[in-house]
C-alpha cells in the first residue's frame, strides 16, 4: 500500500511516499521503505519551488502552484514519471495522511470530512500556528481531489490513554467536561515511534520508556508497554517545558499583571507568549545552538536560558521516572535531543541515584540509533532520530485496512 505523508504550512507542503506492507497493526521497519521525498514552497507567488528525491536522485525546479491543491497534483505527477518509478499513476496511491494537531471532540485517527475540519477550526485558539494552514489546505484538498482519500492522524490519538489523574486541570469540572479544558498531549506521532522503536531495537514489548523531544518544540512522554501513560504538554502546544520562542508551562495569574504593565491587549499578550517567549524571550537568541555559543561566551541571558530549559526537563524527567516506578531507557530526539551533547550531559548529570550513569565519550560520539549509558548504568540512554510521518503513514494504512 503506497500512502503520501503530507507537512503543511500556509505555503508550503512537503511530503514523504511510503509503501507499507498490508498488515494491520504492522509496526516493525521490515516491509516498510520510503520511496520518496518532496515537497513545495512559496505556494502562492509567482515563483513556486519544487523537489523532489527519489532512487537517490534529487530534482529542483521552479513552478506555478497557486494552490496547494496545485501543488499536490504536481508533486504526484513528479512521482509518477517513469523515471522515478514510485507511481504507476496517482490512482495507485491510497491516501494522504496528515499529522494534524487537534480537533474539539476528536482524538484518533479520522478520515477528513466537514465535520472533522470543522472540529479543528473550534481549535485555531488552542493551536494557531497549527490548525489554519492545515484546516485551509485540507480543505482545498478534498474539494479539488475527491478521488484521494484524507485522513487525518492527531497529535493527541496517542496521549488518549494517560489517566484522568493526570490529564483533568483543577477546575471546575464542568470546564473539562463542557469545554475540552485538559491535558491533551502533543507530539503524539514522534512519542509513539519512540516508544515502538525503542522496544523493537531492545526485544522488549514492556519496556518503560522516557522519551524527551527537544526541539523547536519540546516534550517529554511517558511510555509504559507502548502507551502514553504522561505528556508534558497540555491544553496546547504553548505549554509545558519552555520552547523555542514560545513560554511553556505558565501561571494564568500573571495575564492582568502583565497586560496592566505593557498596556497590551489579552490577545497582544497570548501572541507574545506564543512567539516571543521560550527559549528566544530569555536569552535573545532564535536557535539553540547560537544560545549554546553565546553562554560559552559568558552572556549571562543565555546561560540563564540553559539553565531553565535544562531544570524544566529534569523536572518532568524525575515526575515521569515516579509515574513509571523507574525507566529502562531514555530516549533523546529531535534537533536538540539528537545534536546537543551538552543538553543531553547537563539533562542526566548526578542523577547516578535513579540508576541513570552517560558514558561522556560515548555521549560525544552518539549520531543517529546510537547508546550513551555508562556500563553501570541501569537505565539505558539513548539518541535516536524519530519519525514521525512513519507513525501517520502506519496509522492512515489501518484505518484503510479496518474499514
Amino acid at each position: 500500500m503506497k500512502i503520501l505523508v503530507a507537512n503543511l504550512g500556509s505555503t508550503s507542503f512537503k511530503y514523504k511516499l511510503y509503501e507499507l506492507a498490508d498488515l494491520l497493526g504492522h509496526a516493525t521497519s521490515t516491509g516498510e521503505r520510503m520511496l520518496a521525498k518532496g515537497g513545495v514552497e512559496r505556494i502562492g507567488s509567482d515563483s513556486s519551488k519544487a523537489f523532489v528525491e527519489a532512487n537517490g536522485l534529487r530534482e529542483e525546479m521552479v513552478i506555478e502552484a497557486p494552490d496547494h491543491a496545485a501543488a499536490v497534483n504536481l508533486c504526484l505527477a513528479q512521482l509518477a514519471d517513469p523515471k522515478r518509478g514510485c507511481l504507476e499513476n496517482s490512482s495507485e496511491l491510497a491516501a494522504i495522511g496528515f499529522k494534524a494537531v487537534m480537533a474539539r471532540g476528536i482524538s484518533g485517527v479520522r478520515k477528513v470530512t466537514d465535520q472533522l475540519l470543522r472540529a479543528m477550526e473550534d481549535c485555531n485558539e488552542i493551536a494557531p500556528a497549527h490548525n489554519p494552514p492545515y484546516v485551509a489546505a485540507m480543505r482545498l484538498l478534498s474539494q479539488k481531489l475527491p478521488e484521494i482519500p484524507l485522513v487525518a492522524a492527531f497529535e493527541t490519538g496517542f496521549h488518549q490513554t494517560i489517566p484522568d489523574s493526570r490529564k483533568i486541570y483543577a477546575i471546575p469540572l464542568a470546564w473539562s467536561e463542557s469545554y475540552c479544558v485538559k491535558r491533551w498531549g502533543f507530539h503524539g506521532a514522534s512519542h509513539r515511534y519512540i516508544g515502538q522503536r525503542t522496544a523493537e531495537i531492545l526485544n522488549r514489548p514492556d519496556l518503560k520508556v522516557i522519551s524527551c523531544h527537544l526541539g523547536g518544540s519540546s516534550s517529554l512522554c511517558a511510555i509504559s508497554g507502548g502507551q502514553s501513560i504522561a505528556n508534558s504538554l497540555g491544553m496546547s502546544p504553548q505549554s509545558g517545558i519552555p520552547h523555542n520562542n514560545r513560554v511553556g508551562d505558565f501561571d494564568p495569574f500573571a495575564l492582568p499583571v502583565i497586560m496592566r504593565g505593557t498596556g497590551k491587549t489579552l490577545e497582544q499578550v497570548l501572541a507574545d507568549l506564543a512567539t516571543r517567549s521560550g527559549l528566544f524571550g530569555i536569552s535573545g537568541h532564535n536557535d539553540l545552538r547560537d544560545i549554546e555559543t553565546a553562554a560559552a561566551n559568558g552572556e549571562s541571558r543565555a546561560i540563564l536560558a540553559l539553565e531553565i530549559f535544562i531544570e524544566a526537563v529534569r523536572h518532568y524527567l524525575g515526575s515521569y521516572l515516579v509515574a513509571l516506578g523507574g525507566a529502562d531507557a531514555i530516549v533523546f530526539t529531535g534537533g536538540i535531543g539528537e545534536n546537543s551533547v551538552l543538553m543531553r550531559e547537563a539533562i542526566c548529570a548526578n542523577l547516578a541515584f535513579f540508576g541513570i550513569s552517560v558514558d561522556p565519550k560515548a555521549n560525544i560520539a552518539a549520531k543517529g540509533e546510537a547508546s550513551f549509558h555508562a556500563p553501570e548504568s541501569k537505565v539505558q540512554l539513548w539518541t535516536m532520530p524519530t519519525n514521525e510521518e512513519l507513525m501517520v503513514a502506519r496509522q492512515t494504512r489501518d484505518l484503510l485496512l479496518a474499514n
